[in-house]
């Protein structure tokens, strides 16, 4: 939601473009909330006067406005990302893919599949294809019209099965195209995962997780004791979103790994499972020396915690004539098929 402030609160825009044009001074970070909603004539200064800026200068402003969108909710720069998807600098389109993670109108699809397939940059095509995925995500939860889910989908197929391109780009569209419930995904993440190109396949282990289809469960289970921290860390992850009881117990010896990293991984595993056993091996962690293990086990015992909360409040009762006997089998089912400051 666009941040509403008043005009003594609000700087005008002309005093706020000085301040970011004085190449005297380092610009003060409070500065760019003022950016934030702006109307059509404040955007269109501020896009006259951009180009005027120091290439560096215009880097720090779309870096610093996407770190400060993450931060803070109320902050809204949606029209500026928009317009810097144009920008001459490929850094700074690559902050602008960034910074509208959140935007879900269909009106950027386009633009993204554009950048995806013309630009010379391969961060940018890369960026484009990540951002692409929440768009497959949508049309499969039927928030988008099918047609355009499809368009989506098949742009990021025609850059995976383009060998001239780089493998960055072709395993972020990967990732990104995992969300897809269409036949013909499963061999494309395949195919990654046998692909010669490590970071290809751990890609494609990604893709295992977010496909949230149980069929790679003994995959993602296997490169828990992968040698590459890498790959720990993204079976780690696939295990968390497949919901895998039996991950458990690696699961356990992973939270004690070297790699903080695939540690921390680890524990937002247990915190997605959920159950006893992994409510236990998180609360080893809630008093450990380091803080990021002990934030991080903090975080997944409250994700736990309300994951089994929300159970205890069904939506509906199952009547059957058969009485308690085909309940318990009916829930036998499920369980086994389920697995700055300013």
């Amino acid at each position: 939601m666009p941040v509403k402030m008043s005009v003594r609160e609000k700087l005008d825009i002309e005093t706020v473009l000085a301040h970011l044009a004085d190449a005297e001074k380092r610009p003060r970070l409070s500065i760019l909330y003022h950016l934030s909603d702006l109307g059509r004539e404040e955007l269109l200064r501020f896009q006259a006067a951009w180009g005027d800026l120091p290439q560096e200068r215009r880097r720090w402003i779309a870096r610093n406005l996407v770190d400060l969108a993450e931060e803070h909710f109320e902050l809204y720069y949606t029209p500026i990302f928009r317009w810097l998807l144009g920008d001459p600098d490929p850094e700074v389109r690559v902050q602008a893919i960034e910074g509208l993670w959140e935007d879900e109108d269909v009106s950027l699809i386009n633009p993204l599949v554009r950048l995806l397939r013309e630009d010379a940059d391969e961060a940018v095509r890369a960026a484009a294809a990540s951002a692409l995925g929440r768009f497959v995500l949508l049309g499969e939860l039927g928030e988008i019209e099918a047609p355009l889910a499809m368009a989506v989908e098949k742009a990021l197929l025609a850059t995976i099965h383009t060998p001239e391109e780089s493998v960055e780009v072709r395993r972020r569209a990967v990732e990104a195209v995992a969300y897809s419930g269409e036949a013909g995904i499963r061999d494309v993440i395949r195919n990654a995962y046998y692909d010669e190109d490590d970071l290809m396949r751990i890609s494609a282990v990604f893709a295992m997780g977010r496909s949230a289809d149980r069929y790679w469960r003994h995959v993602v289970m296997a490169e828990l004791d992968s040698e590459e921290p890498a790959m720990r860390f993204e079976a780690a992850r696939a295990c968390g979103e497949l919901e895998l009881h039996e991950a458990i117990p690696k699961l356990a010896m992973l939270a004690e790994d070297e790699d903080i990293e695939v540690r921390q991984a680890a524990l937002w595993a247990l915190g997605r499972i959920g159950g006893p056993e992994a409510r236990r091996i998180l609360l080893t962690h809630i008093e450990s020396d380091v803080e990021v293990i002990r934030e991080a086990a903090e975080e997944a015992l409250e994700e736990l915690t309300f994951a089994e909360d929300a159970l205890r409040f069904p939506v509906y009762e199952l009547h059957d004539d058969n009485g308690d006997e085909d309940d318990m089998a009916f829930w036998d089912f499920m369980e086994d098929d389920l697995e700055d400051e300013w």
